[in-house]
């Protein structure tokens, strides 16, 4: 194992699930790892748990500029590492959101992402390296039904994302995309907590849909099959953080390859017919 005590790096979205394992994980192999949460009491917590933590609101500016400059303060203005983590799910069919649904959507996924990305470019092109990791997802490649908003979000991740590798080139800094498919994580009820709160179900056309909807997002265990741990990330962060070229994309759990491999093979007629039996 390579010595990573001079290569640190922030984490986004470290309240749970894949955010607080990557952290944990990176730390064990000897990172410095600032692990940043929404909520103060998340970022206490992730302290107490020997985490140096930070608070950080990805819909806040002030927030976003005092986490960056806290950090390139604490590192002498060096961070070799940033993993944008942070992010929601907001159901619901794309007839029914609001406009202020989709701004909170985007103002979290992509726009606070990117102004905090923005915000460390400078202190990596000072040092001449740097690793720019985006946790997207499976439905930055395709999309599925009643995922309207954050199939938009990542799509729109993904084209910032192939414009910032190319920009960069030459400058020592890679720009990475992990997508994963199904995570153990409290992704599904963050969901339903904004479905309730945005979507009107009772009079929307797809009412009788949106029970499916509500089963998927209340089951207990796996929402889906060939559902992984966090672990599964945290394999392909190292990979984006370590190898000498890291790929731009790392592509995790069964799903993702398989969709991935479908949007190549058939027509868009054809991988519709595939995506529309997908609940």
């Amino acid at each position: 194992m390579k010595d990573n005590s001079n290569r640190p790096i922030l984490i986004t979205g470290c309240s749970s699930g894949i955010g607080e394992h990557c952290a944990s994980g990176l730390q064990a192999r000897g990172y410095r790892v600032f692990a940043t949460a929404r909520k103060p009491e998340d970022a206490a917590r992730l302290e107490a748990q020997g985490l140096e933590a930070l608070q950080l609101d990805l819909d806040d500016s002030t927030s976003i500029r005092a986490a960056a400059e806290e950090v390139l303060s604490r590192t002498d203005g060096r961070l070799y590492g940033l993993f944008n983590n942070a992010g929601y799910g907001q159901p619901g069919a794309v007839e029914d959101l609001s406009r202020e649904a989709l701004r909170r959507q985007f103002e979290t996924n992509v726009f606070g992402t990117l102004e905090l990305t923005n915000a460390l470019i400078p202190a990596m092109r000072r040092h001449g390296e740097g690793r720019i990791v985006q946790n997207s997802s499976v439905l930055g490649l395709v999309a599925l039904r009643w995922r309207g908003a954050y199939n938009a979000s990542k799509f729109a991740l993904e084209g910032f994302y192939d414009t910032l590798r190319l920009e960069l080139q030459g400058s020592g800094i890679h720009c990475v995309l992990i997508e994963p498919g199904p995570i153990r994580s409290n992704f599904r009820a963050n969901a339903l907590a904004r479905f309730r709160e945005h979507i009107d179900s009772e009079h929307s056309a797809h009412r009788a849909a949106y029970a499916a909807v509500l089963e998927r997002l209340t089951r207990a265990g796996p929402a889906a099959p060939f559902t992984l741990g966090p672990e599964a990330v945290l394999d392909k962060l190292v990979l984006a953080l370590e190898q000498p070229r890291p790929r731009p994309r790392y592509y995790v759990t069964v799903p993702t390859y398989l969709f991935g491999y479908l949007k190549r093979l058939l027509s868009t007629r054809m991988l519709d017919r595939v995506l529309a039996r997908i609940e």
